[in-house]
């Protein structure tokens, strides 16, 4: 008081001015009780004016005056201190104890509002302005009445209610710590509810200080409570806590695999071991839920002694429950030291993770301790070397169980072997790959979302994607649903992930990314460049809209253009993406840089190619328009070409395969290629000259560049055959093997041109030159070829075949003459087609070589390129001096019934190699016999419908009609009995 009788009072106003309004504005920094601290607030700023309006008149120096203003200053500072205490408390701690902190903001606001009430009386003739304002505030903030939030309330009744009822099981724990967590807006881990914890236990601290003893007992309850969470486990003190009960163990035999109860752990109501004992008046204990039930039922004795109870009141036997506890953690342990030793003794599976999910149920600290105890590895271990398919289920799923909101085990699962382990289950059956995509996923989730650390460790993984490609296009939804979700998390963190699962033959993603994120397309034309695709794969990407973006990539820098210009050549392939390119505007944009002056070389070359794919169908022509659909005048287009070629010859590119830049070499032998389309003569001239050929070869071998090796083998196939000395040179300098490297291991692009080149080396003139290729392994990879080549290496590889198997007749050791067979051995196996001792390297035989069932099938595909070419290898088998032994190997392999219906859907010109090879075939009785039923309607058919079409086809299904006739005649003169 004498302080402020010194103190000027206009001092004090300024001075208690902007102590309420430093306390008005922290208040509304409080987390809990918010509503109250924002009404304190707004009551605060509003008694502002008041106190400036009194400075700003002439105060009454009264002692009441002066006792109001120290008053008010008092119930400022107590609000101030209030705010302080609570701004920056833990927020559980804040949560448990709203109630009193809301009790204590009202207090404190009526407090201040009695404060500015006397300041008002002691100041009447002042204040007279603004009176009405200040009785309204005074009048307002006397007779606030706070209470907390519902929910807040909600909790803190239930948790009230759980202290005294001491409900401490570890599922009400559990729901306990999350309501609360998610009521005040924090994470469930174990490191922000640590930190939680750690600050009721420091205003546990506080409160024994200052010795309330009812704070303390009520904080200590809070944290026996919410410690038993299991986001609230110190995982070091679990883990002591395990080792402290195995070492309890160790008295007991390692066969022991229970500890029997004690009897005073037994319900006397149930007979059943308890979990939440409740001691009664008389001394008698049993299960709450039990004795709850007793008394609900009427009955008012001891369910022990039947002694008439005058008291029911029922109390917590909390050391009782603490020795139940004990014992039953020494049981866990038990059971976890016996499911090891049977994993690792015995490998009893089955059992042991029965056994181990019962453990995960009944108490989740087992999900630590089987970790802890080793368990998991051995688990992991079996999962990696079990070739029983109901026991990898069996893990997968009680993996998961280990794993199921537990980051620490997830941890422990990600550091071993258990990762690689899940993954190759990816690849498994159904049931067994479901059960891994369930735990995968599992693996990668954190509590507030994907863990990044274990997606990109994923995305590193060289078999992750292929298998989680594998199931997104499975038949399992839920499966599919899971492995889009985690591959779309993976081409989040790690870009590279979306162009391997291109590689696996998901392209949606490459697509998304291109035309979403303009900074990635240079990566991922990259990917389409680089990628093996055929026509429906090309047509995939199409349709998806990849187009669009690589053609807007046309206006960005020079490896914008290059990669373009790349992929664009091969999606130009395609013929549904051709008219994509045309309808996208894509023909002026590729027909101005084809033209450009400032464009590099090799930029026009691409064009080129993109120019001869679009232009390669019938309807060619018709593409060639603008955006809007108006058609391109043509006339000056082809002027401008023709200047080019002019411009471009072979002369000048041929310099540049000299060149040190790999670049530029590289651009030059892509160039060479499409000249020795039109100019081949020029091309072999030049390979004559010094180094030159070496040069060429060199570009054959280079195995790290595909489409150098592309390139060079086009160029060798398109060079003409009749340049034996060319053919010898190569031979001489390695390029032989380097053609027979590439199809072993180049793109199918190169292995198409590779193959093409390869006939130079297998003219049928010259049986040496066959035999050579034949022993270097050819016979092989051209069957290989038939199986699982594109069209046009179907189609070569079955031409080269034709080749080898023309020299076959050639070959043989035995005399054609039927006469000679007697005399032959039986021991030794005939071809069933040459009537000969065949073999691959010996005659070429394409019987010996298994190349009969892939010639086959190719006369089931529908295309025409394909068919053409087995017909005519199938018919070297059909020899002229004995048609009927190939006949009949036709026959025995299915061929003829595929070769007729050819006549149905095949081109004229397929129709009549089809006509030649049956020709030859029905000439076997026994074959028109088998066939000429169905052979005859078809037959008749072309004759009939071709009468204004082509009259060669017509002669030849004629032919072969009258074939049939012959037999026909011949079988019904034999049946009537009169001579033919």
């Amino acid at each position: 008081m004498v302080g402020l009788e010194i103190i000027p009072i206009g001092t004090i106003f300024a001075v208690l001015t902007n102590q309420v309004l430093r306390t008005a504005s922290a208040a509304a920094d409080v987390l809990i009780g918010k509503e109250s601290f924002k009404i304190l607030s707004k009551h605060l700023l509003d008694i502002v004016p008041v106190l400036k309006e009194l400075q700003l008149q002439e105060l009454n120096e009264s002692q009441a005056a002066r006792a109001a203003l120290e008053s008010l200053e008092s119930d400022v500072k107590r609000a101030n201190n209030l705010v302080e205490k609570y701004r920056n408390r833990g927020k559980f701690y804040l949560l448990v104890k709203c109630r009193y902190i809301v009790g204590e903001v009202e207090q404190v606001t009526r407090d201040i509002g009695k404060s500015l009430a006397a300041l008002s009386l002691a100041n009447t003739e002042v204040l007279t302005r603004i009176s009405d304002q200040v009785d309204r505030l005074q009048n307002e903030m006397q007779r606030v009445e706070f209470e907390a939030s519902q929910s807040q309330l909600q909790i803190v009744e239930k948790l009230d209610y759980a202290l005294r009822e001491q409900k401490l099981d570890q599922a009400f724990a559990n729901d306990m710590l999350e309501e609360i967590a998610r009521a005040v807006g924090v994470p469930v881990e174990p490191s922000e509810i640590g930190k939680e914890l750690a600050s009721i236990r420091k205003e546990k601290e506080e409160a024994a200080n200052r010795k309330e003893r009812a704070e303390y007992i009520f904080l200590e309850q809070i944290i026996e409570l919410l410690s038993r969470a299991d986001a609230a486990r110190d995982y070091e003190g679990v883990k002591k806590q395990y080792f402290e009960r195995v070492q309890a163990i160790e008295r007991y035999d390692s066969r022991e695999t229970y500890i029997s109860p004690f009897n005073p752990f037994l319900c006397s109501i149930t007979g059943a071991v308890m979990v939440d004992p409740v001691s009664l008046c008389t001394g008698t204990t049993c299960e709450r839920s039990a004795i709850e039930d007793w008394f609900h039922n009427g009955n008012r004795t001891d369910p022990e002694t039947y002694e008439v109870l005058e008291d029911t009141t029922l109390r917590s036997n909390t050391p009782l429950r603490q020795s139940i506890e004990e014992w039953r953690e020494l049981n866990y342990c038990l059971a976890i030291r016996s499911i090891r030793e049977n994993l690792i003794t015995n490998y009893e599976v089955h059992e042991s993770l029965s056994l181990m999910q019962a453990l995960m149920r009944e108490n989740s600290i087992n999900k630590d301790w089987l970790s802890i105890g080793g368990v998991t590895d051995v688990v992991i271990y079996i999962l990696g070397n079990s070739n029983y398919k109901e026991a990898k289920l069996r893990i997968l799923i009680t993996l998961k169980d280990i794993v199921e909101g537990h980051a620490i085990n997830k941890d422990k699962v990600a550091e071993s072997h258990g990762w690689d382990q899940i993954i190759c289950c990816l690849g498994s059956d159904s049931s067994i790959s479901k059960a891994a995509i369930d735990l995968l996923y599992e693996l990668l989730q954190a509590r507030s979302g994907w863990n990044e650390c274990f997606c990109k460790n994923l995305s590193e993984n060289q078999n992750a994607i292929p298998f989680l490609v594998a199931l997104l296009k499975g038949s399992d939804n839920d499966s599919a649903e899971a492995a889009e979700k985690i591959l779309t998390e993976l081409f989040r963190i790690n870009e590279d992930s979306i162009t391997t699962a291109a590689r696996f033959g998901w392209y949606k993603p490459l697509v998304d990314r291109m035309i979403q994120e303009p900074d990635s397309r240079i990566a991922m034309a990259k990917c389409i460049v680089n990628l093996e695709l055929n026509l429906l794969e090309l047509k995939e990407l199409g349709e998806e809209g990849v187009i669009t973006p690589l053609l807007e990539m046309l206006s960005g820098n020079i490896e914008s253009k290059d990669l373009s210009l790349s992929a664009l050549v091969k999606l130009a392939a395609c013929h549904p993406n051709k008219r994509i390119i045309a309808e996208s505007g894509g023909i002026p944009l590729i027909l101005d840089l084809t033209f450009s002056t400032r464009m590099r070389k090799f930029v026009t070359i691409k064009c080129c190619e993109i120019l001869e794919n679009l232009s390669s169908d019938e309807d060619g022509i018709d593409l060639f328009v603008d955006r809007e659909g108006n058609q391109l005048e043509l006339d000056s287009i082809i002027t401008n070409l023709l200047a080019l070629q002019q411009t471009n010859g072979v002369s000048l590119i041929l310099p540049l395969l000299d060149d040190s830049d790999s670049e530029i070499r590289e651009t030059a032998i892509n160039l060479l290629f499409l000249f020795s389309q039109h100019e081949p003569d020029g091309v072999v001239e030049y390979l004559f000259r010094p180094r030159r050929l070496e040069a060429l070869i060199g570009f054959l071998e280079d195995d790290e560049n595909d489409n150098v090796r592309m390139a060079a083998a086009g160029l060798l196939a398109n060079l003409p055959k009749s340049e034996r000395e060319l053919t010898m040179k190569l031979i001489e300098l390695g390029g032989l093997d380097a053609i027979i490297s590439i199809l072993k291991t180049g793109t199918m692009e190169a292995k198409e041109n590779a193959l093409s080149a390869l006939f130079r080396f297998t003219d049928p003139t010259n049986i040496d030159s066959q035999r050579d290729l034949v022993k270097r392994g050819i016979y092989p990879l051209l069957v290989n070829f038939l199986n699982t080549g594109s069209v046009t290496a179907k189609a070569r590889a079955a031409a080269f075949i034709a080749d080898l198997s023309m020299s076959t007749p050639k070959l043989t050791f035995v005399s054609k003459s039927p006469s000679c067979w007697f005399f032959k051995s039986s021991r030794v196996p005939l071809c069933s087609a040459h009537g000969s001792i065949c073999s691959v390297a010996t005659t070429f035989c394409l019987i010996e070589a298994n190349a009969l069932p892939g010639l086959i099938k190719l006369l089931h595909g529908e295309v025409h390129a394909t068919a053409y070419e087995a017909i005519q290898t199938l018919s070297t088998l059909v020899l002229e001096d004995f048609p009927q032994r190939g006949a009949i190997v036709l026959h025995k392999n299915n061929a003829i019934t595929p070769l007729l219906e050819i006549l149905n859907w095949g081109s004229d010109s397929l129709k009549a190699e089809a006509l030649g090879l049956l020709e030859k075939v029905f000439v076997s009785k026994e074959m028109v016999e088998n066939y000429g039923i169905t052979a005859r309607l078809r037959l008749i058919s072309i004759t009939e419908m071709n009468i204004y079409g082509d009259g060669h086809l017509r002669r030849k299904a004629a032919k072969v009609l009258s074939l049939l006739e012959r037999y026909s005649r011949s079988s019904s003169s034999a049946v009537s009995g009169v001579p033919e």
